[in-house]
């Protein structure tokens, strides 16, 4: 019991540790996204209206300030997002075999790829789509009016949702890696995947139909796309099997030669 509550210790030791260095990381490199932050937003905010003829209006003395501050943060965390993987990953380590820290490994870097090119594809095509929808309902009577916080939190909101969605090839090639689902049974069920991405998608973006469909429709793309790399895997786990099958009868076969 003793050895049982010390291990206990250890472990909790090792997180608080790990947990502590993840949070000098953000505070080190926070001052230099404060100092940046400013320009970045007007960066985005260029990339997201691209040639509109749109002006951004604040409404409170401290508004800009405080999304200066919510940017730096979140630029933080980006920057810092591989020594926190990393620390997070030597946390994980001494308790795994050799082939599932290759997996851990590989499931990593793939999901940092896939919420990189969710948040950009957001950025660089989806946002500037929707600056445009809504422009499209301005009259000689009515006139958009962008309040500054509405863009640049609909701009965080949006690509976070997109970073997490673009996760499901991922998503779908370890569930049936596992074993916790089948390729037969996941492929079978399909139209309940869409809907289940639609109404994730409702949930995650503003409430209209565009920006649901924008989200939904590369998303059930990249489900397709990882329902077809778990259908290779398969098929190469199976010839891996039958080729185990073959090596072990024939090392059978001959081991009754020799005793015959």
């Amino acid at each position: 019991m003793e050895d049982k509550s010390e291990s206990l210790i250890e472990h909790l030791e090792a997180l608080r540790q790990t947990l502590l260095k993840c949070l000098l990381s953000l505070c080190i490199v926070l001052p230099v996204t404060l100092f940046i932050a400013p320009k970045f937003l007007d960066w985005i905010l260029g990339v997201i209206i691209q040639d509109s003829n749109i002006t951004f209006n604040f409404f409170s003395p401290a508004e800009v300030f405080m999304l200066q501050i919510k940017t730096a943060m979140v630029l933080a965390l980006i920057i810092c997002f591989p020594y926190i993987a990393k620390k997070i990953w030597d946390f994980i380590l001494p308790a795994l075999y050799d082939n599932e820290r290759k997996f851990i490994k590989s499931v990593v870097l793939t999901a940092t790829f896939l919420f990189i090119l969710g948040v950009a594809f957001c950025i660089f095509m989806i946002l500037p789509l929707v600056i445009k929808f809504g422009l499209s309902f301005s009259s000689d009577n009515i006139h958009p009016v962008f309040g500054i916080s509405n863009i640049i939190n609909l701009t965080l909101w949006m690509s976070v949702a997109f970073g997490i969605m673009f996760q499901m090839p991922l998503i779908t090639i370890a569930l049936i890696k596992s074993g916790i689902i089948s390729y037969e049974t996941i492929s079978d069920k399909r139209p309940y995947i869409i809907i289940i991405i639609l109404i994730l998608a409702a949930i995650f973006t503003p409430p209209d139909i565009i920006s649901q469909l924008m989200l939904g429709v590369p998303t059930y793309l990249l489900f397709e796309a990882g329902l077809l790399f778990a259908r290779k895997y398969k098929k190469n786990d199976n010839t891996k099997k039958q080729t185990l099958n073959l090596t072990d009868s024939s090392s059978q076969g001959v081991e009754y030669k020799d005793e015959q």
